[in-house]
């Protein structure tokens, strides 16, 4: 059973890719329609959309199972970061579906912002930001700006602490410069809500190509925590253990 898996993993992510290339096609031209004609709330509709339907894509031909506990309990209007770890590039499609009440934005690596259909573009009109790894000026003042587009529309942003993502279930320590820049310049009413992520990396585990079947993805939000609760750096200790034992 497992070796048929394996050879039907190849004509299923075939299929697959060609559709979630059609839907990164089509939903490019939707959300620039949506931004420049309708304005932000219809660019987010769209965005949210095109990641409802690749998570579908997910479901129907490479039978991903997606359990999803949500227990972060934040306020809406308010500035929340949102601090995980990383798998895999998938976990970005299912947080934005499942958390979309909140608005999540990205921190991103500047090459992501362009040269990919849909992606690209929202990376760069639809809040995110983009940092260049190399240029650590540019990379903390981005950060910054993030911080306070969160504090004026009290949206989300989503940090992966780690950096860069992990091979298999056994989290990286976090990197804490970033975090630290993030929750220096955040409100004293902003939440950060801890997220674990869990096999996440296995629909990465052969690169790209083919993706396995089957694979049980969990994704786990803890309860939120007040910036104002503690110091910074006892809070970004709380937050590693607090993602760290989530992952199963």
């Amino acid at each position: 059973m497992k070796k048929l898996a394996q050879i039907a993993s190849y004509p299923l992510s075939v299929i697959f890719y060609l559709l979630f290339g059609l839907n990164l096609v089509i939903f490019d031209v939707i959300q620039r329609v949506c931004l420049n004609v309708f304005g932000y709330q219809a660019h987010k509709k769209s965005v949210d959309i095109f990641n409802g339907i690749s998570l579908i894509l997910m479901r129907v031909f490479l039978f991903t199972k997606f359990t999803i506990n949500d227990n972060a309990n934040a306020p809406i209007n308010t500035p929340i970061l949102f601090v995980s770890n990383h798998q895999s590039m998938w976990e970005i499609v299912a947080i934005v579906w499942y958390l979309r009440r909140y608005h999540p934005k990205f921190i991103s690596k500047k090459e992501l912002g362009k040269g990919i259909p849909t992606i690209s573009y929202n990376l760069k009109r639809g809040g995110s930001a983009l940092i260049d790894r190399k240029d650590r000026e540019q990379a903390v003042l981005q950060l910054e700006n993030f911080a306070k587009y969160l504090n004026k529309t009290k949206r989300s942003g989503v940090l992966f602490a780690e950096g860069t993502r992990s091979r298999d279930n056994t989290m990286k320590p976090f990197k804490p410069a970033g975090l630290i820049t993030l929750i220096e310049n955040l409100n004293d009413d902003a939440y950060i809500v801890p997220i674990s992520i869990s096999n996440s990396w296995k629909l990465q585990s052969k690169g790209n190509f083919p993706i396995p079947l089957g694979v049980s993805f969990k994704l786990t939000t803890h309860p939120a925590i007040k910036k104002a609760d503690q110091p910074i750096e006892q809070l970004i200790q709380e937050l590693e253990n607090i993602v760290r034992d989530g992952i199963s």
